[in-house]
């Protein structure tokens, strides 16, 4: 089982096998006020996994929820913490295990797809989600360093909060808003879209080569229509990842 836990939902899903393309037996998502209903829920029909692996961004309280649930199955669950290296990813923050184990996680996954669909290349990896993270990984699998930026919801509801007479919008995405609705959604999106933008113009000048771009995230599909440059939304990057770990540790 693979087990991804963000700042607003968790998401998991049991495979065959600990490997890459293994066969989806079954999946699903729950917001974190929900977690404590998985064990006599969502989980309580499944087969006992004989490993699980997966990474958390939640703090320790969640963490501790979460496990509790896992209690169903006497299988410890191991949790992913960024290393300077693992599976064919080298790490160059400063502090390797200060990086979320979502975006190192994210890039294992981004890597190995990019190599099963030809020559290595240098990549940019975006998630949208409650944060926005933004990766550049060079040709040799060397991770650069990222952006983090805020989401659209904690965007809009610091104007909101911050700014009278604004409310958080139900607006559309306009080259050119004549409302205030679509003039703040359009501002968010922009600024994701700005920031992602300039870090692909970073890696082609850093690498000298075009980069394979990679978005995922649960609010990948609003961004991926307002982008300049080509990408492809993988909505299971992080689960990709997990299986590449998870071969290398459970089989032998």
């Amino acid at each position: 089982m693979a087990i991804d836990v963000g700042n607003t939902r968790l998401k998991w899903a049991l495979y065959e096998a600990p490997s890459p393309g293994a066969p989806l037996i079954a999946q699903g998502a729950e917001f974190l006020e929900n977690i404590d209903r998985l064990a006599e829920g969502e989980w309580a029909g499944l087969a006992e996994p004989a490993q699980m692996l997966g990474c958390i961004v939640a703090g320790d309280a969640v963490k501790r929820r979460v496990q509790e649930q896992m209690e169903l199955w006497d299988v410890p669950v191991q949790w992913v913490v960024s290393s300077a290296a693992e599976a064919g990813l080298v790490n160059g923050y400063d502090h390797p295990t200060r990086l979320g184990s979502d975006r190192w996680v994210a890039m294992i996954g981004a890597r190995h797809r990019m190599l099963a669909q030809g020559a290595a290349r240098p990549m940019v990896v975006v998630m949208v989600g409650t944060a926005v993270t933004v990766e550049a990984v060079d040709a040799e699998g060397k991770f650069l360093g990222g952006l983090i930026l805020p989401g659209h919801g904690i965007m809009l509801r610091a104007l909101e909060s911050g700014t009278a007479g604004l409310h958080v919008p139900t607006g559309e995405v306009r080259e050119f808003p004549t409302n205030t609705s679509d003039a703040l959604t359009s501002g968010g999106t922009y600024a994701i879209a700005g920031a992602v933008e300039r870090m692909v113009q970073h890696v082609r000048a850093r690498c000298g080569a075009e980069p394979a771009c990679y978005m995922t995230g649960g609010a990948g599909w609003k961004m991926a229509p307002s982008m300049a440059v080509n990408f492809e939304l993988v909505d299971s990057l992080i689960f990709d990842g997990l299986l590449e770990v998870a071969m290398r540790r459970f089989t032998f």
